[in-house]
């Protein structure tokens, strides 16, 4: 009896509870955000998005705990699983794709289960990280000297493993999840340990290219057309680049949204009251509900909770010091990181517009599942970190 108890004790020990405070503090916001929007502030008030906001939430605890009682064995194993399940899931949603979704969003990225709908691509991308984070660990145990030759053969196994999934993605038409796909991949290559005279030319490339297509935008979109490039990419980078030239058209969204951040000042106007119509507030611009009723503390309150989270994410992986944890809990940051400065650039006018949700305050199921499952994958980290310690497999995970 007393060694169950003294078991449990050990076991509660292990749960990094700064993370779940965090995590709360960010439910409490998207809760609370979601009901001023969708049923205080809206001409057609709705209660049923923010349960299923609760609900989805309560789902995503489960998932959560699930993934954390999954130990570094464990999860070695289910990455090739899990990938392959990805690649499949992302193969059937281009068969299957929502219609009405699609002809709205302008994405095949969704299934239609009644009214209930779920994106694919959202909780792949933990599929991602976990053969990211196994392949670079089985690399690296295999490399007895690293050398650039070595270094550009783990390049070119990343890219093998990431190319599918970015396809299936970009096929979809889904550019936001793009994005985070290569800032997922781009933070994981730089924790492997490739050598700058590898990154450097190459992050020198992607900049110089990233800079070219911005002057082609502006001075010559003919060469862009014929490559493919669509009006309403060209629409997004116009009003990134002066959101009220057009504030009636292309830029509505982005101008109201900073209208309703800039509105709320310092200590915000209070839950409920609005004064600026943005488009797609409960979603991707929700940034604006929290700027609008609780101004720039309130935003300021959000980043803080964000850093709080990311902060525990790093303490974990430098007290643990298991390379394989190591790269997994460096993809769900840069997921999360990623997210989060996307979308809240975006709101105020930093960065260009994309379907980027904001991590765990934004309606969504999918997105929310995700970001769960992401938060279970780091707490599994310090959950099994006594026991992986004196496991007689630790030195085969980078112990």
């Amino acid at each position: 009896m007393r060694n169950q108890q003294k078991n449990s004790k050990q076991d509660v020990s292990k749960i990094d509870y700064g993370i779940i405070l965090a995590v709360m503090l960010l439910a409490i916001i998207s809760i609370v955000t979601l009901y001023s929007t969708m049923y205080l502030m809206s001409s057609s008030p709705a209660i049923r998005p923010v349960i299923m906001q609760v609900a989805w939430y309560a789902v995503g605890t489960i998932v959560a705990i699930i993934m954390m009682n999954f130990d570094s064995e464990q999860l070695w194993k289910l990455a090739p699983v899990a990938y392959f399940a990805g690649v499949a899931l992302l193969i059937l949603v281009l068969i299957f794709y929502d219609r009405e979704m699609a002809a709205s969003q302008g994405a095949k990225s969704w299934f239609s289960f009644g009214p209930v709908t779920f994106q694919p691509s959202e909780v792949v991308k933990i599929s991602l990280i976990m053969m990211l984070g196994r392949v670079i660990t089985k690399h690296n145990m295999e490399t007895e000297e690293r050398t650039v030759k070595t270094d550009c053969f783990l390049l070119a196994k990343i890219a093998a493993w990431s190319l599918p999934l970015i396809v299936l993605v970009m096929v979809q038409n889904d550019l936001g999840t793009v994005l985070v796909y290569m800032a997922i991949i781009i933070g994981m290559t730089l924790m492997s340990g490739v050598s700058w005279k590898i990154l450097l030319p190459v992050f020198l490339i992607i900049g110089g290219l990233g800079a070219l297509l911005i002057f082609l935008v502006v001075y010559d979109r003919q060469l862009l057309i014929k490559l493919g490039f669509m009006d309403y990419q060209f629409a997004r980078i116009d009003s990134w680049l002066d959101p009220f030239a057009d504030s009636r058209g292309d830029a509505f969204q982005l101008a109201q949204s900073m209208k309703a951040i800039g509105s709320g000042k310092l200590f915000g106007k209070g839950i409920g009251v609005s004064e600026v119509y943005v488009p797609v507030r409960e979603s991707d611009m929700i940034f604006a509900t929290i700027g609008e009723n609780f101004g720039f503390i309130g935003g300021c309150f959000v980043v803080l909770v964000y850093f709080l989270l990311i902060y525990q994410m790093v303490r974990i992986c430098f007290d643990t010091q298991n390379e394989f944890y190591a790269y997994m809990t460096t993809g769900v940051i840069m997921m999360i990181l990623f997210h989060v400065l996307e979308n809240i650039g975006m709101t105020i006018g930093l960065l260009p517009l994309t379907g980027i949700p904001l991590p765990f305050i934004s309606q969504g199921g999918s997105s929310l599942l995700g970001n769960m499952m992401g938060i279970g994958l780091v707490m599994s980290m310090r959950y099994h970190y006594k026991s992986y310690m004196f496991s007689d497999e630790a030195e085969h995970y980078g112990m």
